[in-house]
C-alpha cells in the first residue's frame, strides 16, 4: 500500500504488518527485512516510511493507574488524545503535548516531542520513567534514566531507529481545571516579540504565530499567546468531530497575496497590546485539530514543514536572515509558529536546544526546495538544526554538521542489534545504517 506522512511528500509504497500484541511484533520482527514503526502517521515527512512498517495503532492498550501520584502505564500505540480524554476529567494532563492530540505515546517518544512549556518542563522524554523497547534480536528489555541509560537517551528522540517500543511509565500532570486562561501580547516586530519572549520566560506556556511576509519596521510581526492552567471550574473534554476538508484545494490557491491577506486579517483582529481571554484546552494547544485532514489545504503535491531551532545568542539575527529571505521569496507560510526553548537534554538526537524555534509549512514544489536549502544555510551558520520528526528532505552533510551525536548514537545501535534490522526512508537519506 501507499504510505505518506502528513506532508502528503514523500509517498512510499510499503508492506504494513498491524500487530495486536508484543508477541506479535516480536514474530513480525524475526520474518521481515528492516522496518520502522510506524503510529497515527503525524510525523510530517519520511521518519515513519520505509518498504516494511510495522504499525502500532492496535497496541493502544492502558495497563496501570496510579490516581494518587498519577503515574500512567500504557501500550506505546496509545494515542494522546485516549489520555486526554481518559485522564482529564480525573485531573490529570499531559506534561507536555504537541500542538496535535493525534499522536501515539510512543510516537512522541521516538520524536522526543516538545510543548508550548518546553522552557520549564523539557520534552515528552522528560516525564516518562521506563519504556519496554524490544530490540532487533527479538529480545524485550527495559530501559530508564537509571536503567540502560544509554538505550534510554537513543530511543527518546532517535525516530524508532533503536527498536520498537512497546510500553511506556508515564507522569502525567496534575490540573484542577480543564480550561486555560490565555493572554496574547501583541508584538510589533521581531525583536518585540523576542523581548516579550525572555519577560514573560515564567509563564507556563508560550507560543506566537509570526508573519513571515511582512517586510521593513514590520518584520516578523507577532502575536505572543500565554497561558496557564485554570485554578476552578469544570474538568471536562469537549467532544467535537473536527470539520472536514473534503477534497484537495487547487494549489494555486496558496500563493503571495493569500497567504498575506490572511495574515494581516489575523494580526489585525486582536486591537490591544495585552488581552486575556478564558478558553478550553483544546483551541489553545491543538487549533488544527479542529480542521479533520487540513492537509489537504496545500493540494494534492503535499506539503514540507521546515522547523528549525536556533541558539539564543542568534536568535535576533538568525531569525531575521530567514525572514528576510522568506519574504524576498514570497513563499509565505499560513503556519509561522515561534516558541522559546528551555536547555537540552542528554538524548543523542534530541532536537531542543537553549534558543528559539520557529515552524514553517511550504507547498513541495522546486523552487520551495530551492529556497529551503538556502535557509539549511543560514540555520547551519548560526548553530541550529532541524527537527527530525519534521523533515523530508534534508542532506546527510547538514543532518551530520547538525547533529554532533549521531556517531555515538550509532554506537549505541549497534551495541543494542538495530542495525539491519530497523531502518527509515529517512535514516538512509541521511546516511544511518
Amino acid at each position: 500500500m501507499e504510505l505518506h506522512g502528513w506532508g502528503r511528500y514523500p509517498r512510499q509504497q510499503a508492506q504494513l504488518t498491524l500487530p495486536v500484541s508484543a508477541t506479535q511484533c516480536v514474530a513480525t520482527l524475526a520474518s521481515s527485512a528492516p522496518l520502522i514503526a510506524h503510529g497515527l502517521g503525524r510525523s510530517y515527512g519520511d521518519s515513519a516510511l520505509a518498504a516494511q512498517v510495522l504499525g502500532t495503532r492496535y497496541l493502544d492498550h492502558f495497563s496501570a493507574f496510579d490516581a494518587t501520584t498519577g503515574v500512567l502505564t500504557c501500550a506505546a500505540g496509545v494515542s494522546l488524545d485516549a489520555i486526554l480524554r481518559t485522564f482529564v476529567p480525573r485531573g490529570w494532563f499531559l506534561p507536555v503535548t504537541p500542538g496535535t492530540r493525534f499522536v501515539t505515546v510512543g510516537g512522541a517518544i521516538a520524536s522526543d516531542v516538545h510543548g508550548k512549556n518546553h522552557h520549564g518542563a523539557g520534552t515528552f522524554s522528560a516525564h516518562v520513567q521506563r519504556l519496554e523497547l524490544l530490540l532487533g534480536n527479538g529480545e524485550r528489555v527495559n530501559a530508564s534514566p537509571t536503567e540502560r541509560a544509554e538505550l534510554f537517551q537513543a530511543t527518546c528522540g532517535g525516530m524508532g531507529l533503536t527498536g520498537i517500543i512497546l510500553s511506556v511509565r508515564l507522569q502525567l500532570k496534575p490540573i484542577e481545571a480543564s480550561s486555560i486562561v490565555q493572554t496574547t501580547v501583541k508584538a510589533a516586530n521581531l525583536e518585540a516579540v523576542l523581548e516579550a519572549f525572555v519577560a514573560n520566560a515564567a509563564s507556563t506556556y508560550s507560543v506566537a504565530w509570526i508573519d513571515c511576509l511582512t517586510r521593513g519596521k514590520g518584520l516578523g510581526r507577532a502575536l505572543l499567546m500565554l497561558g496557564e492552567h485554570a485554578t476552578d471550574g469544570p474538568l471536562a473534554v469537549q467532544i467535537r468531530s473536527p470539520t472536514p476538508v473534503p477534497f484537495d484545494l487547487p494549489a494555486a490557491l496558496l500563493n503571495r497575496a493569500s497567504v498575506q491577506a490572511f495574515n494581516s486579517l489575523y494580526y489585525g483582529r486582536i486591537r490591544q497590546e495585552v488581552s486575556q481571554q478564558r478558553t478550553a484546552f483544546e483551541p489553545f494547544f491543538y487549533p488544527l485539530d479542529a480542521l479533520g485532514q487540513w492537509n489537504r489545504l496545500y493540494g494534492k503535491p503535499g506539503f514540507v514543514q521546515y522547523q528549525f531551532v536556533l541558539p539564543q545568542a542568534a536568535g535576533v539575527v538568525g531569525l531575521r536572515e530567514v525572514l528576510e529571505r522568506i519574504a524576498e521569496s514570497g513563499r509565505g507560510s499560513f503556519l509561522a509558529v515561534l516558541k522559546l526553548f528551555g536547555p537540552a537534554n542528554a538524548n543523542y538526537l534530541s532536537f531542543p536546544q537553549a534558543g528559539y524555534t520557529l515552524t514553517l509549512d511550504f507547498k513541495a514544489e522546486a523552487a520551495v526546495f530551492e529556497l529551503l536549502n538556502e535557509l539549511d544555510a543560514i540555520v547551519l551558520q548560526h548553530g541550529g538544526r532541524l527537527y527530525l520528526a519534521k523533515d523530508a528532505r534534508m542532506s546527510a552533510a547538514t543532518f551530520k554538521a547538525s547533529y554532533p551525536n549521531w556517531q555515538a548514537f550509532e554506537e549505541v545501535r549497534a551495541r543494542w542489534h538495530a542495525h539491519g534490522k530497523f531502518a527509515s526512508t529517512q535514516s538512509l537519506r541521511l546516511g544511518l545504517q
